[in-house]
């Protein structure tokens, strides 16, 4: 499948966590210990919100993340308090830079870890349940992008955690009258520049890894001598598939069937299970 990371603080050089962790998102796409796949190298994207409020800017590449040195100036030069990442194991889909996450509409970001079985048995019907205002902005192949731009019809802006919500329980829906018992599976993360959301469910109830980082201060507390904690603010906080570091009590499970808020004041669980 995928893999990826989402960070919302103080702002900092995104290599920091994307390149420069003792277990970076570059070195998962190589190295995934956690993942479906061992290695992630058809393609990745990143995002970011510009600190001026403006809408997220996004790079994405066909290139192996490992591969790519644009990535590296990139995120060694800016500066950014909310931003996503994505390394990408395609499934069916092709590579194309069309088909790397995140996904972006206006001011919203969305990436997904995950797959919605069978999708080109589904896809028609799917595809034709989002708006047609929104069917344009659908530029790759991927049944993660029509996830996103379903989420956006059934309601996301208003309220993300029932339009994810209503998108999941569409796919059960569609999967259900095509014969597909357990259609969806897969972590997803939603950004309004603001808070980000994160959720884990799959119909089967067996989701793929998502983790979110401890409190920075009790950790620099807990490890004085860690110097590469000390390039984190307090405010700093971390969603991942897979830890990126090995420091015991760094990185929490986010428990199955849940949503994740992070925002100003920190994270908030709740349980996320969309009727049947």
């Amino acid at each position: 499948m995928c893999r990826w990371l989402a960070y919302s603080g103080e702002a900092l050089r995104p290599a920091t966590v994307v390149l420069d962790s003792q277990h970076s998102l570059v070195a998962q796409s190589l190295r995934s210990a956690l993942g479906a796949e061992t290695v992630n190298g058809d393609g990745f994207g990143f995002g970011w919100y510009p600190d001026d409020g403006s809408e997220p800017a996004l790079f994405h590449s066909t290139e192996p993340a490992w591969n790519d040195r644009n990535l590296r100036e990139l995120t060694r030069s800016i500066r950014s308090s909310l931003f996503f990442s994505h390394v990408r194991a395609a499934t069916w889909a092709p590579v194309q830079q069309t088909n790397c996450h995140p996904f972006r509409y206006e001011n919203w970001m969305f990436m997904h870890n995950g797959s919605i079985a069978q999708f080109p048995t589904l896809k028609r019907d799917l595809t034709f349940a989002v708006d047609p205002s929104l069917y344009p902005h659908i530029l790759g192949s991927t049944d993660s992008e029509v996830l996103f731009h379903l989420a956006l019809t059934l309601g996301l802006q208003d309220d993300p955690v029932a339009g994810v919500g209503a998108a999941i329980r569409h796919v059960e829906d569609v999967g259900r009258d095509h014969g597909v018992p357990s259609p969806m599976q897969g972590t997803v993360a939603v950004s309004d520049g603001a808070t980000v959301w994160a959720f884990r469910y799959s119909s089967e109830r067996r989701t793929r890894t998502l983790f979110h980082s401890a409190d920075v201060q009790t950790l620099q507390a807990m490890y004085p001598d860690a110097e590469r904690l000390k390039l984190f603010g307090p405010r700093a906080r971390l969603i991942v598939s897979e830890p990126l570091n090995d420091l015991p009590g760094a990185f929490i499970e986010v428990p199955e069937s849940t949503v994740l808020r992070v925002d100003s004041s920190g994270y908030h669980h709740s349980p996320f299970l969309p009727e049947s």
